[in-house]
């Protein structure tokens, strides 16, 4: 692997082996030396808190060198553009360039456009891919559950805009799991089933609910769509939240995940985001876990 922009370029074995590399740095396995001379550096153009720190962790408890980017101090606010902003800081000796963007496929612009063996990490972009959330949220379900060709997952929320579902379909698609139901207002389910092949859709909550084994969340993503598609925060909550009665249609040792920011009372309730079987704290720290898998296999691959 030179570059990491969705999970399509990484079959079975690949994807197993970033899992299996992420949980032995989980569980402190990780030397700190092992990129010692890298230097990795952060590109947001949208904010981000979890994705963009975990970055950062990752890369220092590796031993790289770490920068983040601040746009709103660099030329691009004077003009200059996004292909020279890559060059200048290319001959700057960068080794990694993790890059977060609203518009769809630009992560795959840098990377093809780039001058040196600089890796560009997708950090997610437009409604298109995060793939290393998708790889979090594949490990957070793996560590309790590895009959994962067995699973009944339910994606519920703003599927359409949702680059999370995007690459958690992929992610769960490649590692065998056959029954993905997506769940949401009409509004909000993709245009064309074609977009994620293989899922069924409903927009009734407590039909697709119904002996789930997992329940991933999505966050209403205001920002990339239309005011007349969102509709008033309590009506959203009584027919797509997530809430003690729903939870005990699933399975009673169902996983409840959420990529966060959560917005409580909308998407999912206190009691549930809070209560013994979320997992979002636990994809929290997954994720750190698997950017430093990303970046070690990447700037460190196995001899």
């Amino acid at each position: 692997m030179r570059h990491l922009l969705t999970l399509e370029e990484l079959d079975r074995a690949a994807l197993t082996r970033l899992l299996d590399r992420a949980e032995r740095f989980r569980s402190g396995g990780a030397p700190r030396e092992l990129l010692a001379g890298r230097t990795v550096l952060t590109l947001f153009f949208e904010p981000s808190t979890r994705t963009r720190t975990s970055f950062v962790l990752a890369s220092k408890r590796l031993g790289a060198d770490t920068l983040n980017f601040d746009l709103s101090h660099s030329s691009t606010s004077k003009g200059e553009s996004l292909l020279d902003t890559l060059h200048t800081l290319e001959a700057m000796g960068l080794d990694a360039l993790v890059v977060r963007h609203g518009e769809n496929g630009m992560p795959a612009y840098l990377a093809q456009h780039a001058n040196t063996r600089v890796s560009v990490i997708n950090a997610g972009d437009g409604t298109h891919a995060h793939p290393t959330q998708g790889l979090l949220d594949a490990l957070t379900i793996r560590q309790r559950r590895r009959d994962l060709e067995n699973l009944h997952v339910v994606i519920c929320g703003d599927i359409r805009h949702s680059r999370v579902a995007r690459s958690d379909v992929r992610a769960l698609h490649t590692l065998g799991v056959r029954d993905i139901r997506l769940c949401a207002p009409g509004a909000m389910l993709p245009e064309s089933p074609a977009e994620f092949p293989g899922c069924a859709t409903t927009e009734d909550f407590d039909d697709a609910v119904q002996g789930a084994d997992v329940v991933i969340m999505l966050r209403i993503q205001k920002e990339r769509m239309a005011a007349a598609q969102f509709p008033e925060a309590a009506d959203y909550h009584t027919h797509y939240g997530l809430d003690t009665r729903r939870l005990a249609l699933a399975k009673p040792e169902c996983q409840v995940l959420h990529p966060g920011p959560i917005n409580r009372g909308i998407e999912i309730a206190p009691e549930v985001a809070d209560g013994r079987q979320s997992r979002i704290l636990d994809q929290v720290a997954n994720g750190v876990a698997v950017r430093m898998a990303v970046l070690a296999e990447l700037l460190a691959p196995p001899a």
